[in-house]
């Protein structure tokens, strides 16, 4: 195992050092830095208190002066094209609010012997003394979020305490503000990079600490970004990722053995299945997919088999499941006149008779999933059997 020091000399590395308006404790975080690294990397997010005067005691640091505050994530957007620009390959980023302790700097650069190219989160212990309540919250919040996008589960996904592999990050980000530093670690597990908790010191103190957080606008934004990512991780990553693992794989031992012999007991393998079935023919148009992950991730079902069934509603179907909705609905709901399955069905016609549809396709949705349900059931239990008998 490497010293300390050689860690230090042989990793290269620098710190980002984000700042706006922390005259109180900003000399002593840098101060703090120095003891382990020169190459800091400041960027004064144009504050309005005494940070100016403080820098000029700092000189030899690298600077970036914002005129104005533009929000941290632009900050650290700029800090890590700079470091680039000084060829670094890896950013530590850390808080000037005093929050965090230099002194864990070594334990992100050892585990990053471990697991090379890896974008480390420092973990705070957020049930100690003068943590926040609102910060509590909005980290478990963030969490869960995380966990749907990315299927990663994290302790701890809003610290600033981090490290970054500079070169493998997207090139284009499209936050500003605090948002940021989900966006990137989001869009970053995405890319397939290891997102990882490391345990961190933390030290929350009401005297010093400044908070530039505003509940209402930045947990606005953040809401809205968690909207476009799930959106965006249900559209497109999920699906994007089933296919490769099948690909790569091969799609028939894919399903064999990621579908068929997964954990999953047959009751809820065909639970998965009935799932798809009935959001594949609901009249949920526009959000099946979303519907069909969100219900599979609240009753823990097996997502492949559950979107896999769903494409029962495949296009060359859609006019056949169309027709018999509204035939079934036109059993409980009365309309104009029957509807005939020829050219001459228009969106028009199923407008006008759009209860029946709804109703006609809730029932057939409904009955389908449950008969192919219970048909998969048996089918999966016979075959368990005869598999044990064979062995």
């Amino acid at each position: 195992m490497k010293s300390q020091q050689e860690l230090l000399n042989s990793t290269n590395f620098c710190v980002i050092v984000p700042t706006y308006n922390n005259q109180k404790t900003l000399k002593k975080v840098l101060d703090s830095i120095l003891d382990f690294t020169s190459n800091v990397i400041i960027v004064n997010d144009g504050s309005t208190d005494s940070t100016s005067e403080i820098l000029k005691k700092f000189s030899q640091l690298t600077q970036i002066h914002h005129p104005k505050n533009l929000g941290k994530g632009r900050a650290l957007r700029n800090g890590f094209r700079k470091a680039l620009e000084l060829d670094f390959e890896y950013a530590i980023t850390i808080d000037s609010d005093g929050q965090h302790f230099a002194a864990d700097i070594p334990i992100f650069l050892e585990e990053i012997q471990n697991e090379p190219n890896a974008l480390l989160i420092g973990s705070r212990n957020m049930t100690q003394e003068n943590v926040p309540k609102k910060s509590s919250f909005g980290n478990k919040f963030s969490n869960f979020w995380f966990k749907f996008e990315t299927g990663i589960k994290l302790d701890d996904t809003q610290s600033g305490f981090r490290l970054y592999p500079l070169r493998l990050l997207p090139k284009r980000f499209y936050t500003n503000k605090f948002e940021f530093e989900i966006e990137v670690i989001v869009r970053a597990a995405w890319k397939g990079i290891v997102v990882k908790n490391i345990p961190i010191q933390v030290l929350y103190d009401p005297a010093e600490r400044v908070s530039h957080f505003r509940p209402f606008q930045d947990f606005t934004r953040i809401s809205i970004l968690n909207t476009v990512l799930v959106t965006n991780a249900l559209l497109y990553i999920k699906p994007r990722d089933f296919f490769r693992r099948a690909k790569k794989k091969g799609f028939k031992k894919f399903f064999l053995e990621d579908i068929l012999e997964s954990s999953d007991s047959n009751f809820k393998k065909s639970a998965a299945i009935a799932l798809g079935i009935f959001i594949g023919l609901s009249p949920f148009w526009g959000f099946q997919t979303i519907l069909l992950f969100s219900l599979a991730a609240l009753f823990r079902l097996n997502k492949v088999i559950a979107f896999l069934t769903s494409n029962v509603s495949f296009p060359p179907f859609i006019p056949f499941i169309i027709y018999g909705s509204l035939k079934i609905g036109s059993l409980f709901v009365s309309a104009d006149a029957p509807l005939v399955l020829d050219s001459s069905i228009t969106l028009d016609d199923i407008q006008k008779n759009a209860t029946q549809y709804i109703v006609g396709s809730l029932i057939l949705a409904t009955v389908s999933a449950l008969s192919v349900g219970l048909i998969s059931y048996l089918l999966l239990t016979a075959f368990s059997s005869k598999k044990q008998n064979d062995n």
